[in-house]
């Protein structure tokens, strides 16, 4: 693969300088027709290592998605960004689905997407056979395996795709899998010597917390007062629960809406859309919320009750901070939580109930643990990830932890003696010696560690051993009864000497205490993003709401973020910030720029050494503006905007030896028949080409200093 070609298209369409860790290497395989298992959290850049492919490749890439609004969403931003997609799915009628299947069998799509029933269908197949297929892409991959968190019986129909198009490469793709589901994938779509790759799961930019689930609502009410003017997600167990949380918070001054199946399909279509257009900024929902949803700027997610499995939890809060920037996860627990899913899981008639119980048990664990969250959700998805995350409720607010190598060694050495064939409660019985008969028959008791922990609690023994486990140290192998396997981590413990701290049970409560302290210490001030930034993101909307899209598929929170930190104010520089793509520059660029220079000139056109002070200096020197261009490597509309800024602002310039009076008054009179926000470009065409783009921005300026053309 010509690996630039992959890198101009990342930049042209999608607006990034450059691929994310493991990236590049999913895209050669995809391109050299390798079949690929791709493992990457949410946020973390999944779609791209299909994306490209198909905009550098032969054909089509069709991408199989599991609900409708997943896909749909996913297509308008992918023609957001000039890409030729299109999906198929039972919204449309058959004349709108005869028009995207001639495109397709045309090559005239880069893109397809479709739900797995109607890749599975005996009308689309013939159509498959005839089009150009350049890659088949399956999305939310887990979905295919029972082991899985999201099994949809018709994912397993996909195995035909091999079958019937050997040569064609595979990607699947999944943002949670541990090691069972992983291998059942693989297995279940007959993948050909599938190359496994595993993108490190931390998303460094969620603050992961944990909370009792005592007066929820009144916490949730004083989480939400510090996060303004930010959208989130609230999820709950029941349909009830949403209605009620979503009217308490109606009624708490919030504006919020509930979410839930028993909703009529075109009020939950209103809700979503609403959501993701920042209409409704707060959503109460059930489970069926979100993962249709590709919305980059949830800034956070509650979890009002606990969820059934870490798979469920990892990828929920995955769908705040989409955008890379900073975002909160909150999640409530008690233990009437527990038996009430327990309840749940067994009066399912599902084949795994001991694997979903198992699961169920891990995800106590995270909630009770009083070790890093990250730590614990990385290991559990198999990632050795050995240091303190800092951005935890327990790495702020660490307990006491004691030296626990010697408790750590007798456990994982009787697990190792033990040949990894025994499950928790049997591993304690052997550690505190217990006279079980059955231990005796199977000769456990002769074996060294046999007695090694009587001083211990069983209780005490099972936190540790729990804590174990979330750092990392044991695994549990769900697919072989529960019995607990060593790791990695573990061998380094036993043999390279390496020491484990534990915390000790009894320090749970003042942990407690001190989180109730640290979250009445966080302010408003905290999350301020300053004023530029509110500006632009107020201007997203208002862009949105004209063209009827979501505001994140014009810019994504972190681009804002960027924008108003580096206040690029040519396209040179607005290249530069990540996330805008030639398409998005060409369509917004004009509007941006125009903005960040108003809060400039607002603000007395920054201080002297900024951009703008530079360029007005050097004019002040006798340098042109040709001059001036060339020597700081910007445009010369660029130095016009800066000293425009400045003469607005109140800086002596003389503006006529730029524009006359005669334009200045002509520019005033075709102002009121311009589309609003006025672009420089509509100005220029106005005036047929006649009037130089430099011109008009100076007589803008002059009118904006004379209050006759009011800033947006």
């Amino acid at each position: 693969m010509n690996l630039p070609d992959a890198q101009r298209a990342l930049k042209q369409y999608f607006g990034y300088d450059r691929f994310r860790p493991m990236q590049a290497e999913i895209i050669t395989a995809v391109y050299e027709k390798r079949d690929t298992l791709v493992l990457m959290p949410t946020g973390g850049g999944k779609s791209i290592c299909f994306q490209v492919p198909a905009l550098i490749m032969p054909g089509t890439a069709v991408v199989v998605s599991p609900l409708i609004s997943l896909m749909q969403d996913q297509v308008m931003g992918l023609m957001a960004n000039g890409v030729k997609a299109a999906f198929l799915n039972s919204s449309q009628d058959s004349q709108e689905q005869q028009l995207v299947e001639n495109q397709f069998f045309n090559g005239e799509l880069d893109l397809l997407y479709v739900s797995p029933e109607k890749l599975s269908s005996s009308n689309f197949l013939p159509l498959l056979q005839r089009a150009n297929v350049a890659l088949f892409a399956i999305d939310e991959a887990h979905c295919v395996s029972s082991w899985g968190h999201d099994f949809r019986p018709e994912y397993t129909q996909l195995r035909f795709l091999k079958q019937q198009f050997p040569q064609t490469p595979i990607i699947a793709l999944t943002a949670t899998a541990d090691r069972i589901t992983r291998q059942d994938i693989t297995e279940q779509l007959q993948l050909n010597n599938a190359e496994l790759f595993i993108s490190s799961f931390d998303r460094p930019n969620l603050n992961l917390e944990v909370r009792s689930g005592q007066r929820r609502k009144e916490q949730i009410i004083q989480f939400i007062k510090q996060h303004p003017d930010q959208g989130g997600i609230v999820y709950c167990l029941s349909r009830k629960a949403t209605e009620k949380l979503a009217a308490d918070l109606n009624q708490a001054g919030f504006t919020a809406r509930s979410y839930h199946a028993g909703m009529d399909a075109r009020t939950r279509a209103q809700v979503q859309d609403a959501f993701i257009k920042d209409e409704i900024p707060i959503i109460c929902a059930t489970i069926a919320f979100g993962m249709g949803i590709d919305k980059s700027n949830v800034r956070w997610v509650i979890h009002f009750n606990l969820p059934k499995n870490l798979e469920n939890y990892y990828q929920e809060i995955g769908r705040a901070g989409r955008d890379s920037a900073p975002a909160d996860t909150l999640l409530f627990y008690s233990y009437q939580d527990v038996m009430m899913l327990t309840d749940i899981i067994t009066k399912n008639e599902s084949e795994n109930v001991e694997v979903q119980l198992a699961k169920l048990g891990r995800m106590q664990q995270y909630a009770e643990s009083m070790a890093c969250r990250r730590r614990i959700l990385l290991n559990y998805f198999n990632e050795d990830f050995k240091d303190n995350c800092g951005n935890c409720d327990i790495c702020r607010n660490p307990p006491q932890a004691f030296d626990g190598t010697l408790i750590a060694q007798k456990a994982l050495s009787a697990v190792y003696r033990l040949r990894e064939q025994v499950g928790l409660t049997l591993l304690v019985d052997v550690l505190r010696g217990s006279a079980r008969k059955d231990l005796r028959e199977r000769g456990y008791d002769q074996i060294k560690t046999f007695g090694a922990g009587r001083e211990v609690s069983a209780f005490d023994w099972n936190n540790y051993l729990g804590q174990l486990i979330n750092l990392g140290y044991l695994d549990i192998a769900y697919d072989q009864f529960g019995v607990l396997k060593l790791t990695p981590a573990s061998k380094r413990v036993l043999f390279d000497q390496e020491s484990v701290e534990l915390v000790r049970p009894a320090t749970l409560q003042e942990r407690r205490v001190q989180e109730k302290v640290a979250s009445k210490e966080r302010t408003k001030a905290d999350r301020s993003r300053g004023e530029l930034f509110e500006s632009l993101r107020l201007l997203r909307r208002k862009l949105a709401q004209e063209k009827g899209i979501p505001p994140y598929l014009i810019f994504s929170d972190a681009t804002l973020e960027e924008m108003a930190a580096a206040k690029p104010t040519s396209d040179q520089e607005m290249r530069a910030i990540s996330g805008v793509g030639e398409r998005k520059l060409q369509l917004y660029g004009d509007v941006f720029m125009a903005a960040i220079l108003d809060h400039l000139g607002e603000k007395g056109n920054a201080n002297p050494g900024s951009t703008h002070r530079i360029s007005y200096e050097l004019f002040l020197q006798g340098k042109s503006v040709t001059e001036i261009a060339e020597q700081r490597a910007i445009q010369p509309l660029t130095v016009f905007s800066h000293l425009g800024a400045c003469y607005a602002a109140g800086d002596p310039l003389d503006i006529h030896q730029f524009v006359s009076t005669t334009i200045i008054n002509q520019v005033e009179k075709a102002i009121p028949y311009l589309e609003k926000p006025l672009k420089l470009n509509a100005l220029f065409e106005f005036f047929d080409g006649k009037v130089s783009h430099g011109a008009l921005r100076m007589a803008l300026s002059h009118l904006q200093k004379e209050g006759k053309y009011p800033v947006a």
